[in-house]
């Protein structure tokens, strides 16, 4: 079992370029549909509390690690997803600043971005619908993405009313 953690992780930690947000809907497929590590609900805890605790997001690997293999697989499961992306980086931005002034350098970079952000967004769906999509949440989440969109409201207002409508809906 902590094996296959290891080896998951490896893998999903060379293909996390922009960080664990970029891969949210990947990882979750592998974490609760292709392994049965957590449920979709614990999956969504588990974020959640990665996202709350001080320090990168890349946490809810150890928490995976933790749940699955207990601190060895903590340990373990950080280690293979942090370390393989950093080596990667590290030597990425390197050749990637030697091409600093050529064109394509500025094309691959804007052609980037809507893919970013489509990844950031399947991320939240993934994060939003633990339990399949219906009507109500689709609602809260149309008029809180409208909101953010056409106002300047504090997005800490939104999450405190996304929490108590949650509470009175669902």
């Amino acid at each position: 079992m902590l094996l296959d953690v290891v080896l998951w992780f490896l893998l999903l930690s060379l293909i996390s370029v922009g960080g664990i947000s970029a891969i949210m809907p990947e990882f979750q497929r592998v974490v609760v549909e292709t392994n049965h590590w957590v449920t979709p609900a614990e999956f969504t805890q588990l974020f959640a509390v990665s996202q709350a605790a001080p320090g990168p997001n890349v946490l809810i690997s150890s928490l995976i690690g933790w749940k699955v293999a207990g601190i060895p697989g903590a340990l373990a499961a950080l280690a293979a997803f942090a370390l393989p992306a950093a080596v990667l980086a590290w030597y990425v931005s390197g050749v990637w600043e030697r091409f600093k002034d050529a064109p394509w350098r500025a094309t691959i970079q804007r052609a980037l971005l809507p893919v970013t952000v489509g990844l950031v967004l399947s991320g939240g769906y993934v994060l939003g619908t633990p339990h399949g999509l219906d009507w109500q949440h689709a609602l809260v989440m149309g008029a809180s993405a409208a909101t953010l969109y056409f106002t300047r409201l504090n997005p800490l207002w939104l999450l405190g009313g996304g929490g108590v409508l949650g509470y009175l809906l669902f």
